[in-house]
């Protein structure tokens, strides 16, 4: 057993497989979450995140290295505190640091010397020296001489079999060279590899960086879906073909749009930043209205199919999502395609329903709370038939494609699904 005591502030996507990751490799971990019903099913031994199984949940809790809680007054007890709480966009897409600055000051409220403090959470550069450390050395502690300050952005990919916690290499940096080392060896006794930067800004800017490549690769072939699809070329068919190239070519594909915390949102983290210092950051925010724009894509593809094939007008159509989840094979809905694209369909006066085997009921979400509350129906040979139209939206492996394929007077696939599961249909319409 390791002396220290960890704590990790957010219990979501990125801080409970962190807890879990910590409490396995020895340490006493502790924690922390406002939310309650969270702290509740994780005293009961209930995961509510994919990447950590109950079973792996409960034999670190009941041995005692992880329990959870929202005192935060137990902040004083821990040795090393990870922050890994949200860092949303408001409604004008600037950073909305609110969960960072709050837990930052409760952090402050109970700081001792020596703890080590690591912030997780994607931002733009300069927000752990910027707005962090003055918080922390308002009573008169400084870093690098009473407390320690770090930074290691998350690197959690939800949903995928391939990388887990502990194997995903671990970018790493502090406030001073006593602090880099010690949040170096903190993650190295955790993660497999951990890669240090010079500098915090260094390691801020790491991961807006790896989501940027993401988001315009993705603005990109979005945009070549559109343009292929008005001259009868499938993209998929051409990606497909491309990516034989053993050299010079990394394949990325289309879809609704984006979706999750991170590639929606990073971005704009860096334009907002980039403004401080007048340069401007056109490609990004391009990639973002492309990125932005696909659910009204899907909408127009959806109106002239059911038009030209059935002679339904979209506002007296019944449309059938299969999938609100943000990516395949997870339940997390934020910024997913689909809510704004069902926003989207009953703006035009459209009858929505939802399939989503991981998704039972959707949550209330920031940007889309009138959709909290619906509930997923069963996939049947009646309930299928019961829609003009299915709309593909996240293609997780548990729908049966064939059952759609079988059943249904016309399908909207805007992930490729049915080909890439092997069903030739008459009736599928790529969008």
């Amino acid at each position: 057993m390791r002396t220290a005591t960890v704590g990790i502030v957010g219990l979501g996507y990125v801080g409970l497989p962190l807890a879990a990751a910590a409490a396995r490799a020895g340490f006493k971990v502790i924690g922390f979450d406002v939310d309650h019903s969270k702290i509740e099913k994780l005293k009961t031994g209930r995961s509510y995140i994919g990447a950590v199984s109950d079973e792996a949940l409960q034999s670190v809790m009941a041995d005692g290295s992880l329990r959870a809680t929202s005192d935060f007054s137990v902040f004083a007890e821990c040795d090393v505190i990870s922050i890994c709480v949200p860092t949303p966009l408001t409604k004008q897409r600037e950073p909305d640091l609110s969960f960072v600055e709050n837990t930052t000051r409760a952090i402050a409220a109970y700081l001792r010397k020596d703890q080590l403090i690591i912030l997780e959470s994607t931002t733009y550069p300069g927000t752990t020296d910027e707005v962090m450390k003055p918080i922390l050395e308002a009573r008169g502690y400084r870093s690098g001489r009473d407390f320690f300050l770090g930074y290691s952005p998350e690197r959690e990919d939800p949903g995928s079999a391939g990388f887990e916690t502990a194997t995903i290499p671990k970018v790493v940096a502090g406030d001073g060279p006593v602090a880099a080392r010690l949040v170096a060896l903190f993650y190295g006794a955790i993660v497999e590899t951990v890669v240090p930067v010079s500098t915090i800004k260094v390691a801020e800017v790491v991961k807006l960086t790896e989501n940027i490549f993401r988001a315009v690769n993705i603005a990109l072939v979005n945009e070549l879906k559109v343009i292929y699809g008005a001259m009868g070329i499938d993209i998929w068919e051409v990606i497909e073909a491309a990516k034989t190239k053993p050299f010079g070519y990394m394949p990325f594909y289309p879809g609704p749009g984006l979706g999750g915390h991170c590639i929606p949102i990073d971005p704009f983290y860096l334009t907002w930043k980039s403004r401080e210092f007048e340069v401007s950051t056109k490609f990004i925010e391009l990639a973002g209205e492309i990125n932005v724009s696909m659910p009204h894509y899907v909408m127009s593809k959806l109106s002239e199919a059911l038009d030209t094939r059935l002679g339904i007008p979209l506002s007296q159509a019944s449309i059938l999502i299969v999938g609100v989840a943000y990516k395949k094979n997870v339940s997390d809905v934020r910024e997913s395609p689909a809510l704004k694209l069902i926003e989207l369909l009953e703006s035009r006066a459209a009858d929505i329903a939802y399939h989503d085997p991981h998704v039972a009921r959707i949550p209330k979400t920031r940007k889309h709370p009138m959709l909290a509350g619906k509930d997923c129906i069963r996939l049947s040979r009646d309930s299928i038939g019961a829609y003009d139209a299915v709309v593909i939206v996240t293609d997780h492996d548990g729908i049966d494609y064939g059952l759609l394929a079988n059943h249904s007077r016309l399908i909207i696939d805007t992930r490729n699904a049915m080909q890439r599961n092997g069903i030739v249909c008459d009736r599928v319409v790529k969008a």
